[in-house]
């Protein structure tokens, strides 16, 4: 840490207990920008979104952007070396974003992530792509599920739904991500459905794509996803899939937070198919590797821990893996606690340390989605995140903080 204790701000914050404990930060960690691109492993940070602070922000109204904040927040990332998954979960597709508002998210990453390629803005992102700075979310969230009918209307209107999304992804120039569907999880019958619409899709997208598996903690409308509520029948359909599209796949993302799950479908993928973690409990094991294979990352923790994520891949790029390893354990409790059930509550974490560190000037989501955790469960993970040395200016974070528990009647 940077700081002498006697300079660091101490405040009374709620303990998970209950309690009102007097606590004395510790201070920024040592987690420079690097100075060229990363290559030990390929990553995406998952970035959520930055809201007007003057928007009606409640359930249910469209999404106003602070577009200013929002993409200082992707230059951010894109600053310590990491790609941007964008209009993904974290950036509240279905729990705040609206399609017309995710369409101009989409385009306005992407046209970002090209102006920096010419650009050349940040050392660390030299000689990248387009694509390896932004990939972005392609669903159906333009349908509402309960009007979607079972049987082939309902799968055609998924399909029809999935090409608008695919095409608006595309045109823009990122990466595609497929995400999982409320709408076909709704609709289909069982596995031959799940095949049916992905390898249209598959055989209408002009690069490769990211494949996205997300588990029923992060979205309770996505159980039984490929056909089963059976993981590793699921799971078969799934590697079916790959196995006979291949060449479309660059690679999967699975957020089941299981990581011999994840291991062994690492193993069965085809030569050449990445597994990006979604694993925003267990991605310091998954990213370290065996002896067989590591896995690449697209993790929403990572837009919170993006620092110190950076610090240890510049670590594993010298070689010096324990060390990253160590970087990546070190903000393991944080992780788990933010991504805590409820899962899907998990952006408020994200949020509300991208406004303890000046990111934003307010601490709000689209759709009132800010009131999802309580306020001791955000003093725990004001704790977690300085242990971390993730709190880059104490005296701000602390004023902050100080302010949100005097609101909440604590200070």
């Amino acid at each position: 840490m940077n700081a002498t204790t006697s300079t660091l701000p101490t405040l009374d914050l709620p303990s998970p207990e209950g309690q009102l404990i007097s606590y004395t930060m510790s201070g920024p960690g040592d987690f420079p920008r690097p100075e060229k691109p990363l290559t030990s492993r390929k990553v995406y940070a998952a970035a959520h979104v930055v809201p007007v602070m003057t928007a009606e922000n409640v359930p249910g109204a469209p999404a106003q952007l602070d577009w200013e904040a929002t993409l200082a927040y992707r230059h951010e990332l894109w600053s310590y070396g990491l790609g941007v998954a964008d209009a993904m979960d974290t950036a509240q597709r279905g729990m705040g974003l609206d399609w017309k508002a995710t369409q101009e998210l989409i385009r306005r990453s992407a046209a970002e992530a090209a102006a920096v390629v010419r650009s050349q803005r940040h050392p660390a992102l030299a000689g990248r792509s387009v694509r390896d700075l932004i990939a972005c979310g392609a669903g159906t969230d333009q349908l509402d599920p309960a009007g979607v009918e079972a049987g082939g209307s309902g799968l055609e209107a998924v399909l029809a739904a999935y090409q608008e999304q695919l095409q608006v992804v595309e045109d823009s120039g990122a990466k595609v991500i497929l995400m999982a569907s409320r709408a076909l999880a709704k609709v289909a019958a069982g596995p031959e459905d799940y095949l049916l619409v992905y390898s249209q899709l598959l055989e209408r997208a002009k690069e490769p794509v990211i494949l996205h598996w997300l588990g029923p903690m992060f979205d309770p409308a996505l159980a039984g996803y490929w056909g089963s509520d059976d993981v590793p029948a699921a799971t078969d359909t799934f590697l079916q899939l790959i196995q006979s599209n291949a060449a479309k796949v660059d690679g999967v993302k699975v957020s089941l937070l299981d990581a011999e799950h994840e291991k062994q479908l690492r193993a069965a993928l085809p030569m050449n198919v990445r597994l990006y973690t979604g694993d925003d409990f267990n991605y310091p094991e998954l990213i370290d590797g065996d002896e067989h294979a590591y896995s690449d990352a697209l993790l929403g923790i990572f837009a919170a821990i993006y620092p110190a994520a950076s610090a240890a891949l510049q670590a594993y790029d010298a070689g010096e893996s324990a060390r990253g390893r160590e970087i990546l354990d070190s903000t393991r409790a944080l992780g788990k606690h933010i991504f805590a059930a409820p899962t899907l509550y998990y952006k408020t974490g994200i949020a509300f340390l991208s406004w303890l560190n000046g990111h934003q000037s307010g601490f709000q989501l689209v759709g009132g989605l800010h009131s999802g955790r309580s306020l001791t469960h955000l003093a725990h993970t004001f704790v977690l995140a300085d242990q971390a040395g993730l709190l880059r200016d104490p005296q701000l974070a602390a004023a902050r903080m100080t302010s949100l528990l005097k609101t909440g009647g604590l200070a």
